[in-house]
């Protein structure tokens, strides 16, 4: 098997991990097969569009090969008549959540690089790609978006999609890069899952004496 079918398979597993938290928050929002269907396809092929039209790809990707669609709603029928055997949903949520971040980052920015973005376009849309699905997730489901939590999630798709473009451009070779950078994102999200990291919030300081601009 080429390097390059590992790549489309590691992007067809993001789809299919992103499509089923999708169909998680679903579940425990206790919505019907419909819903199912929304939730699952918005995160598993949310991210790749806002990508793909972000780099004027024609056509996006879930248009050129319709098994993507297929593949998130087959998700989705799996997990409804499932779900409910799930000891602790949450968490898995948060862990697919994890590996499907992870896979979208590298496999994002290295399809923007394929597309010939400059590297720091690549990785703003390895982070594009591996958080909007979630973002659409959480907002139609209901939930706080995990982005605009104190949680280390964006950071840790930077990181991956960050090490990816970094990786290739010190010259390693395509496969140790794709794997080493989505080891480190998958890493990153798992360490601050576990131990619970975050980063620094903005505190309230005292203004200024006097309380006007300074000058």
């Amino acid at each position: 098997m080429s390097f390059d079918a590992v790549v489309a398979a590691l992007d067809w597993m993001g789809v299919a991990v992103f499509a089923t938290t999708g169909a998680l928050v679903a579940s425990r929002k206790e919505m019907d097969l419909v819903g199912f269907a929304v939730l699952a396809t918005a995160t598993g092929i949310g991210g790749g569009t806002l990508r793909d039209l972000l780099l004027g790809a024609a056509p996006v990707f879930w248009v050129a090969e319709p098994r993507a669609l297929l593949l998130c709603l087959l998700a989705a029928v799996l997990v409804f008549f499932t779900a409910h055997a799930v000891g602790s949903r949450l968490r898995l949520l948060l862990w697919l959540d994890a590996l499907g971040l992870a896979l979208f980052a590298v496999t994002g920015a290295e399809r923007a690089l394929a597309l010939g973005a400059a590297p720091v376009v690549a990785v703003a849309l390895g982070v594009v790609t591996a958080t909007f699905g979630g973002i659409l997730r959480d907002v139609l489901g209901g939930e706080s978006p995990a982005i605009l939590s104190r949680e280390v999630y964006a950071t840790a798709a930077l990181l991956g999609a960050g090490a990816l473009v970094a990786l290739l451009a010190a010259g390693l070779p395509r496969e140790a890069a794709v794997t080493l950078a989505a080891v480190a994102a998958f890493a990153l999200r798992g360490a601050a899952l576990t131990w619970g990291w975050s980063l620094p919030r903005y505190r309230p300081r005292p203004g200024r004496p006097g309380g006007g601009p300074a000058g």
